[in-house]
């Protein structure tokens, strides 16, 4: 069998790299290499079009699943948790909600408790019926109630005869997270750490302290930012810890990162790989008794930053493709965000669909029968150490200049992410980055029917004024507001297509700008071709089109523009799809208004709106 092998492959030549890039570069027909398949990321690495075996990064790791440094997974399986949030105040009805979720296949709860609820007679009605060793409970509570409810917590479950080494969850402490969001110092956690591990001591899969970068990724930050600064939060309350005196295992045994996941397929899996490696050599350095107190916890949950209030039924498809990514990547559990969140108090329908996302991912996708099938890939494999050295410098930069909770104090974190946020809605604007149905390819017939983005604040009432918070907006909010602002004028601008000349570039000039147009809720008519200018403009003022586009070839535009900008006059305003060599000359006539691939899409549409009046 050997020998037949050996002779199956004689007959393939090995192919170089050099080869391959040649073949490229062959049927790129003149086009730059470079500048055509060299992917420059946001993560500040480049990407290639292909990686080889010797592209695999030096010092590759081939451990096992479950295999210090957890590059491949904290565990011989791929069984993570499927959660779903519940905020409701009333006791016996967010009880109901769980146990009817828990009996549909969640098996992860995170319920949200205010401070005035944290009563002894407050939790035996919530988790009523509910097993704690078969179901893991989450509790997202005000900092200052943490240790009464844990305390209050670990009691319950002695009363009710839990197996305490059984019950797994977490109380969502990090006060580091109240200071980002609401510019709330909380100073002396460490004492307020000391207590919640001494409260969980006998429930070793209970964690008590959370880094929450999951809220820098829904504010915009680039993969490689939430996971370095994810890194730098959680060293954070290692060394507060420990220098308090507690033991280095306890700390991290206890400790859970709450991470987002964008819809950057590959790279958010090769973030949750990186993410165990780097947190493990962190631990490391702390000398604990056991390597495995180097694991990394991670829950993942969905992005909101690139939810949408338009076609918000694509928000499925993105948060599809992210859950995806986290369970490849072997997390320990997974929210799915429900699609209507950005207009709504999610329905049941949406929390049904959220929680069936996930089970069809299990059931059937079955990824929960391979552990880390991304292991080995080439490209999945220099992904995990190109996303790993950026966000070490990342980390090493804010350890050297004093540590994250300093950065956060004076504003760093927040301006940078910010930054980064920005960065991203530029892009956006110059459809350098797509939004399916916001920025690009948006439904032409549909209206917002009355729905509006709901504002989510962090849920700390005692915000503080002067605080500089992580400023947390979506991605496509100002398409958004520009196409709800058209909306509100009632009065819907009718942009006509005056498609002349060669065939195939009017058809094309013509798609382009009504994809263009639409997005700011303008109504679109295409036409299939104009014999003359004549024609054409007839058409436009017959349907009382308040924008006429002229849709030819740039050789054309010098004999049709001109002859149609003075027909249309005043009428209209008129717009010339694409960026003519003649358009100075056009420019001379009067003619202002171009759209074209490198225009600014948002400034645009906000110059026209004001053009109109709206």
């Amino acid at each position: 069998m050997d020998k037949e092998k050996e002779k199956l492959f004689s007959e393939f030549p090995p192919v170089s790299a050099e080869n391959w890039k040649e073949k490229i570069i062959e049927d790129l027909k003149g086009a730059d290499y470079e500048k055509k398949m060299i992917w420059r990321t946001g993560e500040g690495f480049n990407v290639n079009p292909f990686y080889r075996k010797e592209d695999l990064p030096a010092g590759y790791s081939s451990c096992q699943p479950g295999e210090y440094p957890y590059t491949r997974g904290n565990r011989k399986c791929n069984c993570w948790l499927v959660r779903q949030d519940i905020n409701i105040d009333d006791a016996a009805e967010a009880n109901a909600k769980a146990k009817k979720l828990i009996g549909n296949g969640v098996d992860s709860i995170a319920f949200k408790v205010k401070g005035k609820l944290v009563t002894p007679e407050y939790i035996p009605t919530l988790l009523d019926g509910i097993d704690a060793e078969k179901t893991e409970l989450n509790f997202n509570v005000c900092p200052g109630k943490a240790v009464e409810f844990t305390q209050l917590f670990a009691e319950y479950c002695k009363q009710r005869g839990f197996d305490l080494e059984k019950v797994r969850g977490s109380i969502n402490y990090d006060p580091i997270a109240k200071e980002l969001l609401a510019g709330k110092v909380i100073e002396n956690y460490t004492e307020t750490i000391k207590a919640l591990i001494e409260a969980t001591a006998a429930m070793p899969e209970f964690r008590c302290i959370t880094v929450n970068s999951g809220k820098l990724n829904n504010a915009g930050a680039y993969i490689t930012q939430e996971l370095g600064y994810a890194l730098a939060w959680g060293n954070e309350y290692l060394n507060a810890a420990t220098e308090a005196g507690i033991p280095i295992d306890a700390v991290a045994r206890n400790m859970k990162f709450n991470m987002g996941i964008s819809s950057n397929f590959f790279m958010e899996i090769a973030k949750f790989r990186a993410a165990r490696t780097l947190w493990a050599k962190i631990v490391e350095q702390y000398a604990p008794e056991c390597k495995c107190s180097g694991k990394m916890n991670i829950h993942a949950e969905t992005s909101e930053f690139n939810l949408t209030l338009f076609d918000s039924y694509v928000n499925m498809l993105r948060t599809q493709t992210e859950a995806m990514s986290a369970a490849i990547a072997g997390v320990e559990s997974i929210t799915v965000t429900p699609f209507d969140r950005v207009y709504e108090e999610p329905t049941d329908f949406a929390l049904r669909i959220a929680k069936n996302q996930q089970l069809i991912l299990k059931h059937e996708s079955h990824l929960d029968k391979v552990v880390d099938p991304a292991g080995g890939s080439y490209y999945i494999e220099s992904l995990t150490a190109s996303i790993a050295a950026e966000a070490w410098k990342i980390f090493l930069a804010i350890e050297e200049d004093g540590g994250f909770h300093k950065a956060v104090k004076e504003g760093k974190i927040q301006k940078a992410v910010e930054e980064s946020g920005n960065s991203r809605r530029t892009a956006l604007a110059k459809r350098k980055e797509v939004l399916l149905g916001t920025n690009q390819y948006p439904n032409f017939s549909e209206t917002s029917e009355g729905r509006r983005p709901i504002e989510r604040g962090c849920g700390c009432h005692d915000k503080e004024e002067n605080g500089t918070t992580l400023a947390i907006r979506r991605l496509g909010e100002e398409f958004e507001q520009l196409r709800l602002r058209t909306e509100e004028s009632g009065k819907r601008p009718r942009a006509f297509m005056l498609t002349i000349g060669n065939l195939a570039m009017r058809q094309a000039r013509a798609q382009f700008s009504c994809n263009f147009l639409a997005t700011a809720g303008y109504e679109v008519i295409d036409n299939l071709g104009f014999k003359s200018i004549e024609e054409g403009v007839a058409a436009a003022l017959e349907a009382k089109a308040d924008i006429v586009v002229i849709c030819s070839s740039d050789d054309e535009y010098a004999e049709y523009a001109i002859p149609a900008f003075k027909a249309i006059g005043e009428k209209a305003i008129f717009i010339v799809a694409g960026a003519p060599a003649c358009m100075e000359e056009l420019q001379k006539a009067g003619i202002e208004n171009f759209i074209h691939v490198r225009v600014n899409v948002l400034e645009t549409l906000k110059g026209l709106n004001a053009k109109l009046g709206i």
